[in-house]
């Protein structure tokens, strides 16, 4: 399990990037729902949105953060972890394979475009899961699909992710293909029974973070690889100073904002800039917005603040 995932508010586990998400989570999830007027009414719910931060947040937060450089990775299991990460994913799926499954309802309210091309007249359209996990984006897409011209591709680093997906009783082989692939390969292959410029939809929910930021560049090239002219990237990954950064303790630092978890899992946090940086290399923004949550115990009168980064990119025509 994650670190986020030792104190949970909501007890069902799902995957380590869903446990992260699901804490206070409303179903399906919207951005903006429920709008905190005064501090007198903070305890009546279990979760507040678009919550702004004040000085004092920044500085609790930096200073739980600089704690952590006091007891860093070091480097030999620094090498472990970074040399073979693929291989801590695969020992996640094997140990948690019977309940990490989630149903992302909210990427229809936050990602329409996924489900306007489940239309009956929608006409062909690639869909590509990247990080696919146990299907979490693409099954839910297949369920709702009308459309005869309809091709949901999952892929991820994980052996045992892409076994599950395909032995799913979701799985659909008329319209879904899986794969094993590295976003980030350094060879920059392309992904099993996938043509060049041949995706219309990418989706990345909370993959990029996995990657290091030695991998960024490379990631990007091998996205603009598969990516069709006029194609769209959407994006959902960790903010910078989010619940889950600043609760990690000594021993889990790898380098500056990126961390391992208890599971061997890597994770990054991300800022609205650099997301900027990374992509508009290759691709045009269309929208970057941070996604701020208040989450609250009432029982413990703890307040916690979740922070998401959630992102449009365009393939230039």
């Amino acid at each position: 399990m994650s670190d986020i995932e030792e104190t949970p508010v909501v007890p069902q586990v799902t995957t380590t990037e869903e446990a992260d998400t699901r804490i206070g989570r409303d179903d399906p999830f919207q951005f903006g729902q429920r709008t905190l007027t005064s501090d007198d009414d903070v305890w009546k719910h279990n979760a507040w949105d678009n919550v702004e931060w004040g000085q004092e947040q920044v500085l609790e937060a930096e200073e739980k953060i600089k704690k952590q450089y006091e007891n860093p990775v070091d480097d030999f299991d620094k090498h472990k972890y970074n040399s073979d990460p693929a291989r801590y994913w695969d020992i996640f799926y094997k140990n948690n394979r019977e309940n990490f499954f989630k149903d992302r309802k909210w990427l229809q309210i936050e990602f329409p475009t996924l489900y306007e091309s489940t239309k009956e007249d929608a006409g062909p359209v690639t869909i590509f899961e990247i990080g696919c996990g146990a299907g979490n984006t693409m099954f839910p897409i297949l369920n709702e699909n009308k459309n005869p011209d309809l091709r949901v591709i999952g892929a991820d680093y994980s052996k045992r992710a892409v076994e599950l997906v395909k032995t799913s009783e979701h799985f659909n082989p008329e319209y879904a293909h899986a794969c094993v692939w590295d976003l980030a390969n350094p060879e920059g292959a392309l992904p099993e029974g996938v043509e060049p410029h041949s995706v219309d939809i990418a989706v990345m929910i909370f993959v990029f973070s996995a990657l290091s930021p030695e991998q960024w560049k490379q990631g990007v090239e091998n996205l603009a690889k598969v990516m069709k002219p006029g194609g769209q990237i959407l994006f959902r990954d960790y903010g910078r100073y989010d619940l889950a950064q600043v609760r990690f303790k000594k021993g889990r630092l790898l380098d500056d904002n990126f961390y391992i978890r208890g599971d061997g899992t890597r994770v990054y946090f991300f800022t609205e800039e650099e997301l900027r940086q990374i992509f508009t290399e290759r691709f045009e923004e269309e929208k970057i917005g941070t996604d701020r949550r208040l989450i609250v115990n009432r029982k413990r009168q703890l307040k916690m603040y979740r922070i998401w980064l959630q992102a449009v990119f365009n393939v230039p025509k």
